[in-house]
């Protein structure tokens, strides 16, 4: 059975993206990308992959991706229809109506029933891009969370999830720390 992994950005107080859904004052550094490019290249949109000489590096862990309306919309802003075009690519809306590219599924109906059917399907895991709300209404479906906590105190923003107060346990299976003072650390679902 596949698993639903939340690979996501997060400062040290808990937020993935500043109030305005930005996220662009995550310190980078060779080392990390170096680490993201080797270990979850599946992660990296497909205009990054091109620019770091990846892009016909296989998936290693993710060959789907889901998405709420909110992570995609920065692409179409951007003109990037499809984002992540090394992977099936999927995004939750009630409002996008019509997918604007023939490789980007655009799903109005319910992620959970979604994401159970995906999770029987033969393939590598399912990346969950985010956001905090879709991640919220996944909570209970997601079996692994890869968190790249970066040494940075947001003060507000955008949540890790927004769910109900529900204790889930997790436990710590791999870290790794970098020099710029980022942790990668992945959790599994204790069941």
């Amino acid at each position: 059975m596949r698993k639903l992994s939340y690979y996501i950005a997060l400062t040290i107080d808990g937020f993935i993206a500043a109030p305005d859904g930005s996220y662009d004052f995550y310190p980078l550094s060779e080392e990390v990308v170096g680490f993201m490019a080797a270990d979850f290249p599946e992660t990296l949109p497909t205009t990054l992959r091109r620019a770091l000489g990846i892009d016909e590096a296989p998936n290693r862990r993710y060959d789907t991706v889901v998405m709420g309306r909110g992570t995609y919309e920065p692409a179409l802003k951007d003109g990037i229809t499809s984002p992540y075009a090394h992977l099936r690519q999927i995004v939750f809306s009630r409002s996008l109506g019509e997918s604007p590219d023939p490789a980007v599924e655009v799903v109005s109906g319910d992620p959970v029933a979604l994401v159970r059917e995906l999770k029987r399907e033969e393939g590598l895991d399912i990346y969950l891009c985010g956001g905090a709300d879709f991640a919220g209404q996944l909570i209970e479906e997601i079996d692994e969370l890869v968190i790249k906590s970066y040494p940075i105190v947001a003060g507000a923003g955008i949540p890790l999830f927004r769910a109900e107060f529900a204790p889930r346990s997790f436990v710590p299976t791999d870290s790794r720390s970098f020099e710029n003072g980022t942790v990668v650390t992945t959790y599994t679902r204790k069941r």
